[in-house]
């Protein structure tokens, strides 16, 4: 893509006069360029990784001529500008397919033909198909990714409510011991990274203490049962939404602070004070809706965070989510399922950034959207 396509999108925007829609488009079109620069390197990375792709769908045993079919079946026997160009093709929701294609592998909606063996159609992101299990790629993830958001919501709820609570005490009763105790705690929490605190809180809660707590080392949100087939357990979730939620508890609980001991010095707290003002009023009211701003965008910031976060710790505590099938796929070499988890997680991740920036700018009128 050359430079004049976003000066072009740009200039295009620019025109609108709606504000909201304005931003909206725009960071519709910064997205998709960093979207497009995660394709390029993922699918030029996972192209110069040692092993036959061939190979390992068909097994080290398959014949030549079968290897040769899966290989023109790939577009392996294309060159890699060719390739990349069929793999963007593939990922568009506006592409050109033969209709044999779209028949048995995509969910798709013709729109009209293009000769006599092609269409163009409106569909998913095609991200092609597992070399191991033969499944569709989307259906893998699309069946994951709701453990990952789960667990991330769960994560970053227990460390919203906890940080902003543990912020407020620390500044209400500064240089005291619950100011001393939640600042160290909250540099603990800084310094020590997921999979650590993972296996810890595993071992401690899952096994030695398993008999008082009744949570297991590992499980998923749905346990199968096989008279009752899925049962949701959401006391699976306890473990990893606490190891997840830990570092960014601790920022909040840091951010929360600084900002609530800032703003109660301002003039208007002193005046709210001054007319007689309950404390809880001007604490609540008043002085943490100002102090929200900079917690607010560390809250959704990490939110996306947390996505690439519980990667590692869904693997540790057998959560079924897209961090444990990318995982396992790697252990495979299964790229096609690895590269459609890295964009279908930077597509989630894009997003969250572009609502993040709308819930900021309605939370503080100051802030115009442009």
């Amino acid at each position: 893509m050359s430079l004049a396509t976003p000066v072009a999108g740009d200039f295009f925007i620019n025109q609108i006069k709606n504000p909201l829609l304005k931003f909206v488009l725009r960071k519709l079109l910064y997205g998709v360029l960093v979207l497009l620069g995660v394709v390029m390197v993922i699918f030029f990375l996972f192209n110069v990784l040692p092993g036959d792709p061939a190979k390992l769908t068909l097994g080290q045993r398959a014949d030549v001529a079968s290897l040769e079919n899966v290989r023109k079946e790939l577009h392996l026997d294309q060159p890699l500008p060719v390739q990349f160009l069929l793999y963007l093709n593939d990922l568009s929701p506006v592409a050109v397919h033969e209709k044999d294609f779209i028949a048995t592998n995509l969910h798709a909606i013709q729109l009209f033909s293009v000769g006599e063996q092609s269409a163009f159609v409106i569909k998913t992101p095609y991200l092609r198909r597992s070399y191991q299990g033969k499944k569709d790629v989307w259906e893998i993830l699309m069946e994951a990714l709701p453990g990952t958001l789960v667990l991330a919501l769960a994560a970053m709820i227990f460390a919203t409510v906890v940080g902003i609570g543990l912020g407020i005490l620390s500044a209400v009763k500064q240089n005291t011991w619950m100011d001393t105790s939640a600042v160290f705690a909250s540099v603990v929490g800084i310094s020590a990274p997921s999979f650590f605190t993972g296996i810890v809180l595993a071992y401690l809660f899952g096994y030695v203490l398993t008999g008082y707590t009744g949570l297991h080392m590992t499980g998923s949100l749905f346990d199968i049962d096989p008279f009752h087939g899925r049962i949701l357990n959401l006391k699976n979730l306890i473990l990893p939404a606490i190891t997840l939620g830990i570092r960014p508890l601790a920022i909040i609980v840091q951010l929360t602070r600084g900002a609530m001991l800032d703003v109660l010095t301002q003039d208007y707290i002193r005046t709210a004070q001054a007319k007689g003002l309950k404390r809880n009023v001007v604490l609540f009211r008043h002085a943490l809706r100002n102090a929200l701003n900079p917690v607010i965008t560390a809250i959704t910031g990490w939110f996306a965070e947390l996505l690439a976060g519980a990667f590692f710790v869904e693997y540790i505590f057998g959560w079924k989510g897209i961090g444990k099938v990318t995982v396992d796929a790697l252990e495979k070499f299964d790229f096609p399922v690895v590269m459609g988890a890295v964009l279908v997680t930077a597509a989630v991740f894009v997003l969250i950034n572009m609502l993040a920036d709308i819930i900021y700018s309605i939370i503080d009128p100051r802030i115009a959207i442009k």
